[in-house]
């Protein structure tokens, strides 16, 4: 997996078995370290920023046929606690009206 305290730049590709770590952590991911995936048919996470133990800041790409639009998300994320709760910030969506 690869291992990252924070990405940077433009929402560009599929995130694919991204670790986020909190910043200055060194060594491999111990459980709880969450482990973002869209690398699937359909996935559109772009980036992943930590922001706390309990708090991501999540982008998705555009949709493929209309890249003015961000109205869904698709991933996946593993290596969690049992019972561990965490909050995603769904940073760039298009409709600001829509609930999820």
């Amino acid at each position: 997996a690869v291992v990252s305290t924070q990405s940077t730049g433009e929402v560009v590709g599929n995130v694919s078995k991204l670790c986020v770590v909190p910043p200055g952590y060194r060594g491999p991911p111990r459980k709880g370290h969450l482990i973002f995936d869209a690398s699937f048919e359909n996935g559109n996470l772009g980036r992943v920023d930590y922001i706390t133990e309990i708090e991501y800041d999540v982008f998705i790409r555009p949709d493929t046929c209309n890249p003015r639009f961000r109205v869904w998300f698709y991933f996946t994320v593993e290596n969690v606690k049992t019972d561990q709760r965490v909050i995603f910030n769904i940073v760039n969506f298009s409709k600001t009206k829509s609930l999820y």
